[in-house]
């Protein structure tokens, strides 16, 4: 059996200067993976401390989904000795990241050329609506801004006939799975060559790049061959379809497929229909497909249809409400929500990382933390002595948990 060790990223130090969803997800899956993640807190905390149910005020559950494996050091950075300890603890670190506006960031003091002249090894990632290069550099963006400057909206609409937003933060999420993979590639980068860099992850050009991978269509010549959009996730009835009491997904992709979809629906003669011979005519008729397969499925109940196309090997599965999903078969036998006992939260279900390694532990080491809870902790391994961090609490420049 092979020994496990700590995470990949065992080692690293990361301060952590993110709030609300993007930054605190890309920092917590470097804490997942081993780092030393050091979140920095305002007196008043990350805004997503009050998003939601919560048994005390500022541990929503937001922020106990996004902020494990992280300690928590609050700082007021408006008060120079404040500043002082943060550069400090730059001075110690690997990373340090940040999604902030960028004329925010430099109010504070915290612009790049400043920590490079603290820490030249430094990572420097900053996440932002939108490039540093272009007319908007400096505009407020959130994930429903870039759904509809994106595409996402507009894709909305061609299908469902009504401008709307995707219902989970798509855009923060996707931004913050760039940032993570960004600053492991600079750190792998500052292995080869010793020089840290600044990494910019902007939100709008992330998410058009998302869109866009199957989405170019004909703009991808030029002159254009045709417009935008991938045939097959435009179709009206790419959708779960209609069952006698529910919806099913179900997904048919090759020629065998198709072939056998007809058969154990009870429609052989289809199976030969010249539209489903190669790949080239299905993608002609695709939204002609589709419309079939809901014709066909709504005939018998969803339990009838998965026991047959899972006999045939079709692609399919249930549509899953959320509440159901801590019981679902498979989430359960890869114990994907353990009950887990928070100090201060008493029992919590999480969410655990989804990425195992053979060799590697990358589980829970730490729950999300309270407000400045590991404050004096932190200010002690930066060499301050119990009067100095007295000093810096009773004046308020950084607080820390009773």
């Amino acid at each position: 059996m092979t020994e496990t060790r700590p995470g990949p990223l065992t080692g690293i130090r990361v301060v952590d200067l993110t709030t609300v969803v993007l930054g605190p997800l890309a920092t917590q899956i470097l804490g997942d993976l081993g780092a030393d993640v050091i979140k920095i807190e305002s007196p008043d905390g990350d805004i997503m401390r009050y998003a939601g149910p919560s048994r005390h005020r500022d541990m929503g559950h937001v922020f106990l989904n996004l902020n494990r494996n992280k300690r928590s050091l609050c700082l007021d950075l408006k008060r120079p000795e404040a500043v002082e300890a943060l550069l400090a603890l730059v001075r110690r670190s690997d990373v340090f990241m940040h999604n902030m506006r960028p004329q925010a960031i430099l109010r504070l003091g915290f612009a790049y050329d400043r920590l490079r002249a603290v820490n030249p090894r430094l990572i420097y990632c900053a996440a932002h609506g939108y490039g540093q290069n272009g007319p908007l550099a400096d505009r407020p963006a959130f994930d429903d801004i870039i759904q509809g400057a994106s595409g996402f909206v507009a894709l909305e609409e061609a299908t469902g006939g009504e401008a709307r937003f995707v219902p989970t933060l798509v855009g923060d999420k996707t931004v913050g799975l760039t940032m993570a993979y960004a600053v492991m590639a600079a750190l792998l980068q500052r292995e080869r060559t010793g020089e840290g860099q600044a990494v910019e992850v902007p939100m709008l050009e992330t998410m058009t790049a998302f869109i866009m991978a199957e989405h170019m269509g004909g703009l991808t010549f030029e002159p254009p061959l045709g417009p935008p959009g991938y045939s097959r996730m435009l179709a009206p009835d790419r959708r779960p379809h209609r069952t006698a009491d529910g919806h099913i997904c179900v997904l048919p992709y090759t020629d065998r497929h198709w072939r056998d979809f007809f058969r154990v629906a009870g429609r052989p003669e289809l199976a030969d229909d010249p539209r489903l011979a190669n790949a080239q005519t299905r993608a002609r008729h695709v939204a002609e497909l589709y419309a079939l397969i809901a014709e066909c499925v709504r005939g018998n109940n969803t339990a009838y249809w998965l026991a047959k196309l899972k006999s045939a090997d079709i692609p399919c599965g249930p549509v899953n409400p959320l509440a159901r999903l801590p019981d679902d078969e498979q989430l359960c036998a890869v114990d994907f929500f353990p009950i887990t006992e928070h100090p201060s939260e008493g029992r919590i279900r999480t969410v655990r990382p989804p990425v195992r390694f053979g060799a590697a532990d990358c589980s829970l080491r730490r729950p999300a933390p309270r407000l400045g809870e590991h404050s004096r902790e932190i200010l002690r391994e930066l060499g301050l002595g119990e009067a100095e961090i007295d000093a810096l609490v009773a004046r308020k420049a950084a607080i820390a948990a009773a």
